[in-house]
């Protein structure tokens, strides 16, 4: 069995991955299937699966979602993305903080991987619809 810093590590990354799935399923459920959201939400799934597979592979219990249905979507589309621009910033900062801890060269692999898809792909995406939906708005 890994060193239970990896599990943690792993935990950690987990719980962060069930927060952002909520958060996107409940903007999708205000405002309907709205990019990025939409494709965003459906990339939290994949990030989900992987961490899973990693508690699998190395015999540990994952932790349970404790974010399904606890969350509140933003009163509109500009602060939910906002809110997703400032979530995807806070993502990639705790991965820096717990790739540090993870000894398990299969584990650290699929966390840089997501990492780079937070840092790569969902924060660009959240940036760019930001910028289009809080055109012509004093406060958001």
């Amino acid at each position: 069995m890994t060193d239970t810093q990896t599990i943690e590590a792993l935990a950690d990354a987990l719980d962060d991955a069930f927060k952002a799935r909520a958060t996107y399923r409940k903007v999708i459920e205000r405002f309907g299937p709205t990019p990025p959201f939409a494709n965003i939400v459906e990339a939290e799934e994949r990030h989900v699966a992987a961490l899973l597979a990693q508690f699998r592979r190395l015999g540990a219990t994952p932790p349970k979602d404790r974010w399904d249905g606890r969350v509140d979507a933003p009163l509109s589309i500009a602060n939910a993305c906002a809110d997703a621009v400032r979530a995807e910033i806070d993502n990639d900062a705790l991965y820096e903080r717990l790739l540090d801890r993870v000894t398990d060269p299969q584990a650290r692999l699929v966390m840089e991987r997501l990492q780079a898809a937070s840092r790569s792909r969902h924060l660009p995406a959240f940036k760019r619809c930001l910028e289009r939906e809080g055109r012509g708005r004093r406060s958001f």
